[in-house]
């Protein structure tokens, strides 16, 4: 019976043994450079697939169309609220 014992605490300080080492290695792990960070920055952008200005047209119709649909909804919404507020209230 303390065989057992002494081999489950063995394997246990083994498994709390690994998690401190993972932990150590992630702290040492190696911060780049604040020149690297936008070299890397400059290379992301580069891949970047930018919209024509026919296209930035369109998306900007369709955000503008939206939110005007959305407020037409909103105020009509409200004025139905305000409506049975009153209604009951008054």
């Amino acid at each position: 019976m303390a065989r057992a014992s002494k081999e489950k605490d063995k394997g246990t300080s083994t498994v709390k043994k690994r998690a401190v080492a993972a932990t150590n290695n992630r702290s040492k792990k190696k911060r780049g450079s604040l020149k690297e960070y936008f070299k890397g920055v400059r290379l992301e952008m580069k891949k970047v697939v930018w919209p024509t200005k026919k296209e930035m047209g369109s998306y900007t119709a369709v955000v503008l169309v939206t939110c005007a649909a959305f407020a037409v909804v909103f105020w009509a919404v409200d004025t139905g609220v305000l409506a049975a507020i009153q209604a009951i209230c008054f």
